[in-house]
């Protein structure tokens, strides 16, 4: 059992929460994710680490309630704990002095872009985010960003908040505006990945993006996440989760992530899961 030592809401349908795992976050660098169950015989899920204490034994996770097992973790408060906490799995961020890094967020993805940022700025970059929720309560870590990055612009669809918009559209005026950007980090919805992508190749800035497909072992063994990058297959678990935003194709890996949604959405989560 790996006991959760802190559990809190931070958006609607979107819990933090602090798990007591020593060897995980002995090992956990930015960018790579573990493999958590609910209960012995549970889903298998993967989840981007989104910060870590070495010395606390611990790391923090944070979860989006979108099918039966996400809504079945963030029932889950502080005392309860996780069967499994696998990892860390998956290849680092590359992190090296760039220069100027512009980190994008979108929703909950800001989650895996904010322990990147900050060890971007650790190395020495100047690092601009630009984060996006659908409305005011669906910004997170805006605080925590704005102490690793000289900016942080966030967005939202309705205008409630911060930019009225996309991620992209404050992207794309601080290229208009002649910022000179040596690379950019992106991770979010798949529709928000492809349109910085599309953006940053105009402007010939390499940019890296954090795929989630579906993923059952995290080892590479099920072929599960296979994505296509540069026409090869790559595996998310084992070959990223990062890779150049230029070279996915998008088209299979959205295709490939829709494939079971309206299966998982009309499930409801089992009542004998542990939510107390």
């Amino acid at each position: 059992m790996f006991p959760i030592r802190d559990a809190r809401t931070v958006a609607p349908t979107v819990k933090r929460f602090w798990i007591e795992a020593p060897r995980v976050a002995r090992h956990w660098h930015p960018g790579q994710f573990v493999i958590v169950r609910v209960s012995a015989d549970g889903e298998r899920i993967p989840l981007t680490i989104a910060d870590g204490d070495r010395e606390a034994g611990t790391i923090c996770l944070i979860v989006q309630a979108v099918g039966a097992t996400t809504t079945a973790i963030n029932r889950l408060e502080t005392g309860d704990g996780f069967a499994d906490v696998a990892g860390p799995l998956g290849e680092p961020s590359r992190i090296e002095a760039y220069g100027t890094v512009v980190v994008v967020g979108g929703g909950v993805g800001t989650a895996i872009a904010y322990p990147v940022a900050r060890a971007l700025s650790e190395a020495g970059n100047r690092v601009l985010a630009i984060i996006g929720g659908r409305s005011r309560e669906y910004v997170i870590l805006e605080e925590d960003l704005s102490e690793v990055a000289e900016a942080v612009f966030p967005t939202t669809d309705d205008g409630s908040y911060g930019r009225h918009g996309l991620v992209t559209d404050v992207l794309a005026e601080l290229l208009d505006q002649g910022e000179a950007i040596d690379r950019v980090f992106a991770v979010g919805p798949i529709p928000m990945m492809r349109a910085v992508a599309s953006l940053t190749l105009q402007h010939h800035i390499e940019t890296i993006v954090s795929l989630n497909p579906i993923m059952v072992d995290g080892t590479g063994m099920c072929g599960g996440c296979r994505v296509l990058v540069n026409g090869a297959t790559k595996f998310a678990c084992v070959d990223g989760p990062e890779f150049d935003a230029h070279q996915v194709n998008f088209d299979v890996l959205e295709a490939r992530n829709r494939a079971y949604r309206g299966f998982e959405l009309s499930r409801a989560a089992p009542a004998e899961w542990p939510n107390s």
